[in-house]
Formats: structure tokens, C-alpha cells, sequence
């Protein structure tokens, strides 16, 4: 306790008595009044004037709607409709499933995610959209399908064509970053491209990843406060890809451990003051 010498005494609260950020942002129901705004790095920072992705659209249902991450940029609005649209038009597919993308405004969630943070994330789901009249219970039950083989190493026998296309299109998308999806998957895209492969550097290999693709937006245009990932490497990044796959089926070695090497300190969770200052403008916005 601190008091000053009229006596008139606060209490100092110490860091690990700060309020999670998690809880105050899982907390929000809806988007704040404010310019749509990125703010800070994919995995720390919030979204201003975030707009809700409606349930279902003519090529799209948002899936899980309990967790309320239906939330994203107007941008990230509008490529799920081009993406979705883009998808209807493949045999089979009547458009997308859509997974999280983030909270109303943004911010550490309460499970699940380390990023996803200010509205430029989405995870679209690898189980084809068929049927687009999907309830809310089942939007709750229902779940997607896995296409990877040993561990992530190789694709299964549910991985189509369309879902490379559908990849395919949302890399070539300009306001896209990068994708992520298990190295199996990348690999298996590699040997199929007989044509431009530009595209391929976007795709990046990553853990998980083979119930959703994940899709993160480039900051937008005039976006001030938001923080760019840096660009994938020069190249196709088939090499890199593969090097996964064959590190999945041979693991290398691990290297003795330094006795004397202190053990990492566990990751602690992030509070309202580690993110960016306009966070907090953020949630007191109405």
C-alpha cells in the first residue's frame, strides 16, 4: 500500500494480479465503435471495428458460433465471401466451412489460438461444404475431416484435387500472407503443380494443420498500427517442405542436454499492459 501525505492511500497490485487479457477480451460480445483497425502483431495485439462474418452466406457457415470468433477486418470479410464463392464452383463443394478467425475485438482468446489476435486470421475447414443449411446444434457437433497420413508426413485418401485448388486460389489472392498446412500436404501440392509455382511459397508447413487450413492476411493498406509478418522465403519452399516430411519419418537425433543450461521459464500469460496501448481504447470503446 502506497499513501501520500494527506493520507490518502491505493493499493499497488502487483503483475501477477493483473487481469489475463484473455478474460477481458473473451469477455466482449460484440465489435467496438471504432474505425476498423488492425492493431499490434498477429499474436499480440487486438481489432478495432471489427465486423461479424453473417452465420451463413450463399457460399459459407461459420462453424462453432458458441465461441463468438466469427469477427474479423472487412477485409477478411470480404475474402471469405470471393474465397467461399470461388469454392462453390468445384465439384463437390457447395462453398466453406469457416472456423475461427477472432474475436469481436480481437485480443488473446480464452482457448485455442496464440494468434488470431487482430482479425486478419482464418481457419477454413478441410471437410467439403455440402450442405449449407446446417443448424446451430449441428454447426456444434458436426466436425471436420483429416487429410494427413503417418503423422503429417503424407496426405490420405480424403485429400482431393479441390482441396488444392481451393488452397491454390486463396494464395493467389494478393492480400494473403501465408497459409499454413501440415508438410504432408505441401509436399503432396508440390508434385502435383505442373504449372506456375508462385503461388507454393505462400503455403507453409506447420504443425497441425490438417483439420483446417489457416489463412493470415497481410496487414491492409494504411493499416498504421498493424505489425507484418516478415515475407516467406525467396522460392517455392517445396525443399523446405520436404525436409519436414523427412524429418516426420527419420527424426533426428536430439542433442544432448546442457546440465548446466537453466530450464526455460514456463510462458506466462499476457495482460492488458503487454499488448499494444490502443488495446485498451479498445475495450472501453461502447
Amino acid at each position: 500500500m502506497i499513501c501520500s501525505v494527506v493520507l490518502t492511500c491505493f493499493i499497488v497490485l502487483p503483475l501477477a494480479a493483473a487481469p489475463e487479457a484473455k478474460q477481458l477480451f473473451g469477455a466482449a460480445k460484440t465489435g467496438s465503435a471504432q474505425r476498423a483497425a488492425p492493431i499490434g502483431s498477429y499474436a499480440n495485439g487486438c481489432a478495432a471495428g471489427s465486423v461479424q462474418l453473417p452465420e451463413t452466406g450463399p457460399t459459407w457457415q461459420a462453424m462453432r458460433l458458441s465461441r463468438n470468433r466469427n469477427w474479423g477486418h472487412p477485409e477478411t470479410i470480404d475474402f471469405i465471401e470471393t474465397l467461399s464463392a470461388k469454392a462453390a464452383r468445384l465439384p463437390g463443394w457447395n462453398g466453406l466451412y469457416i472456423g475461427d478467425i477472432s474475436q469481436p475485438r480481437g485480443g488473446p482468446m480464452l482457448s485455442g489460438h496464440r494468434s488470431h489476435q487482430i482479425g486478419l486470421d482464418i481457419d477454413v475447414w478441410m471437410r467439403p461444404a455440402t450442405n449449407l443449411r446446417l443448424s446451430q446444434r449441428d454447426r456444434e457437433n458436426i466436425s471436420s475431416i483429416s487429410l494427413r497420413r503417418s503423422k503429417g508426413a503424407y496426405i490420405n485418401d480424403k485429400f482431393t484435387r479441390q482441396h488444392m485448388e481451393i488452397m491454390k486460389a486463396a494464395a493467389q489472392d494478393k492480400r494473403t500472407a501465408r497459409i499454413f498446412v501440415f508438410p504432408g500436404a505441401k509436399v503432396a501440392m508440390c508434385n502435383a503443380e505442373k504449372g506456375n509455382r508462385k503461388w507454393l511459397r505462400k503455403i507453409r508447413p506447420w504443425y497441425g494443420h490438417h483439420y483446417h487450413f489457416h489463412v493470415r492476411l497481410a496487414c491492409p493498406r494504411g493499416a498504421r498500427g498493424c505489425v507484418d509478418q516478415n515475407p516467406p522465403p525467396a522460392g517455392d519452399g517445396c525443399a523446405d517442405a520436404q525436409k519436414w516430411v523427412n524429418d516426420i519419418l527419420n527424426p533426428p537425433k536430439a542433442k544432448p542436454r546442457d546440465p548446466n543450461t537453466p530450464k526455460p521459464k514456463p510462458r506466462r500469460e499476457l495482460i492488458l499492459a503487454d499488448l499494444p496501448q490502443q488495446c485498451a481504447q479498445v475495450l472501453q470503446s461502447r
